[in-house]
């Protein structure tokens, strides 16, 4: 069912006993579950009518008591239980080591969720894996509890979210699977006029209870939405944002927005809403403002750290590590970008000593790069297999950075960094090493 066709039928006074509004999309999910208690709580009601739970927490027996239990004066009753996760599964273990991975960071409230979840699912105890526990899991167990992630890279995860949930002081994996319980009470029928509506973002849809809802209710999924589609909804709702505070945004500033956001839906729209507090009185929004109010992307950071390396700026480089470590990033990515920028040096320093080049001189600008060096480098690459994996296939800017700064390394020093960050990654996959330790070994002993 389309959220217009339930948009519709509660417009005529069709009302389900049950909701359910599930997927990636976030933002789509609560602009709808918005929608539709407009439609079904007036606000005059909302204080006696209306309730939320948060669905990591949430209480069942008052869950129950207050669907159970007609309203008090006599108008309809709408239980909202946000992110429950009684529809998850041994089934969505990848996808809760995905959300762990990637909420370390920016955003480890949901991190914690998720893990607690998996420790629910997967049948490893918190009591064994806090400490240094998770580190006697045999790659058998593993595989015997997860099986579609294969744990490679567990090391990297796992200690940075015991050591988080240790520090909140958790005591458990969570409660008890509920989904029985809610079969039984949708299964007994709600007073009339009482409603109950659930999100979530992943769901194993072979569950009862999911069969249940779909059967005597009414679902809703907000898969994620194809670039192109996003962009599209990302401008409608964007449009209806900025004319709700009588605002508009310059092309630059939308430019620039999505090259920081990569106009992923809801990251777009929660900097568009600081965009438009921080504008203040000011009507128009430009590429200043989203440069001042908007963070740093991941892209940004590694291209910061991977120029201070080639910078030889120790301290720049350690801060920019920091700072995408804290952002949730992996070391085994951030050891495949310092490869990669020991390679193209590499590869520079070749093509420097060769003589085939005209001279790339410490002060040359861009510009006179591109008119007096760039085409000799187009035309040693014409006829070239793969060249897209060469430094002469890359962008102009990047050829331009890498004949810049390789005459501050020797070839046979970036052959043994490559030999070293070869051991670095057999290390990050094979003991307990702890791997910000070795990144910042390594880096300061390149820009040394």
């Amino acid at each position: 069912m389309s959220l217009e066709k339930v948009l519709l039928d509660l417009k005529k006074g069709k009302v389900a006993p049950c909701y359910l509004l599930y997927g990636e999309e976030e933002y789509l999910i609560q602009e709808s579950l918005r929608d539709i208690l407009d439609l079904l709580v007036p606000p005059s009601d909302r204080d006696f009518g209306l309730f939320f739970l948060d669905g990591s927490e949430a209480d069942f027996d008052l869950l129950r008591d207050r669907l159970s239990a007609p309203s008090l004066l006599g108008g309809r009753k709408v239980v909202v239980v946000k992110n429950t996760e009684i529809f998850q599964s041994r089934e969505n273990l990848g996808d809760l080591i995905q959300k762990i991975r990637e909420n370390l960071g920016e955003n480890q409230d949901k991190a914690v969720r998720s893990f607690q979840m998996f420790l629910k699912l997967s049948g490893f105890a918190w009591e064994d894996l806090r400490g240094a526990g998770w580190q006697k899991i045999s790659d058998e167990q593993w595989a015997g509890a997860v099986e579609d992630d294969p744990g490679d890279d567990r090391h990297t995860w796992l200690p940075r979210i015991v050591e988080i949930c240790a520090g909140r002081a958790m005591t458990s994996g969570g409660d008890a699977d509920l989904s029985d319980s809610f079969e039984k009470l949708l299964a007994g029928g709600l007073p009339a006029g009482n409603c109950l509506m659930l999100t979530a973002e992943a769901v194993d849809r072979r569950k009862k209870i999911f069969k249940v809802i779909d059967r005597t209710g009414v679902v809703l999924h907000f898969g994620k939405i194809k670039e192109a589609a996003t962009r599209e909804t990302l401008k409608s709702e964007a449009q209806k944002l900025l004319n709700g505070c009588g605002k508009s945004l310059t092309s630059g500033a939308w430019a620039a927005l999505g090259k920081k956001t990569g106009f992923q839906l809801r990251p777009s729209l929660n900097e568009l809403q600081k965009l438009v507090v921080f504008a203040g009185e000011k009507t128009v929004i430009d590429e200043e403002d989203v440069e001042t109010v908007v963070g740093k992307t991941k892209e940004d950071r590694i291209f910061d750290l991977t120029n201070a390396l080639s910078e030889k700026n120790a301290k720049a480089a350690l801060l920019a590590l920091q700072s995408l470590l804290e952002q949730g990033e992996q070391p085994l990515m951030i050891l495949a970008m310092i490869s990669r920028e020991i390679r193209l040096l590499l590869q520079a320093s070749i093509l420097t000593q060769s003589g085939k080049l005209p001279p790339v001189t410490p002060g040359m600008e861009f510009p006179s790069f591109q008119k007096n060096v760039y085409p000799s480098v187009s035309a040693m690459a014409q006829g070239m297999a793969r060249k897209e994996d060469l430094l002469v296939g890359k962008h102009p800017f990047v050829i331009f950075n890498a004949l810049r700064h390789c005459r501050r390394f020797s070839c046979p020093v970036l052959i043994g960094y490559l030999e070293e960050l070869l051991e670095m990654d057999r290390a990050m996959k094979s003991s307990t090493t702890d791997p910000q330790l070795l990144l910042e070994r390594f880096l300061i002993k390149a820009c040394a």
